[in-house]
């Protein structure tokens, strides 16, 4: 079984990546190599606390700058479909009303990579971002969350 290791993202994710890894490997890098060096003055290595800190925080780095390569290596750029407003795509804005309390939330439609939930970004692949997907105003969506199934009716869509 082979596994998907393409990231989908927006091109404005894939730019905040590229300058992350930029300033990941010269600014930090420098920081962390001077670290090293500062530390190896210090003396016997095998007592040094600075050193064994800052060979740490440069296997860290180049975990982080390994991390970043890869997804944007494998990185899938999503495009916001404009269906004039008629059904939900990636991008969208949609308001929705829980059917069992009536109250309604607005989540905006993203790739997994850009998903942060507290700011009302949702995944494509969530459970509520999946059963959205293709559906209409005045729908009625129906999934299954880690709280039991819930009910949505689609209130608002804005592409």
């Amino acid at each position: 079984m082979a596994i998907d290791s393409r990231y989908r993202m927006s091109q404005e994710r894939l730019e905040e990546l590229k300058n992350e890894l930029e300033y990941l490997q010269t600014v930090r890098e420098k920081e962390v190599s001077e670290q090293i060096k500062e530390a190896r003055s210090f003396g016997d290595l095998s007592e040094n606390s600075e050193y064994d800190e800052a060979k740490t925080e440069q296997g860290k780095l180049y975990s982080k700058i390994a991390e970043i390569k890869d997804l944007i290596e494998n990185a899938v750029i999503l495009e916001a479909s404009h269906s004039g407003g008629q059904a939900v795509t990636m991008g969208s804005r949609v308001t929705v009303r829980e059917q069992s309390d009536d109250e309604t939330e607005t989540y905006e439609i993203v790739g997994s990579q850009e998903a942060n939930p507290m700011q009302g970004r949702i995944s494509d692949e969530s459970p509520l971002g999946r059963s959205l997907i293709g559906h209409k105003k005045g729908d009625m969506v129906v999934f299954e969350a880690p709280m039991g199934v819930l009910h949505y009716e689609i209130v608002e869509i804005e592409n």
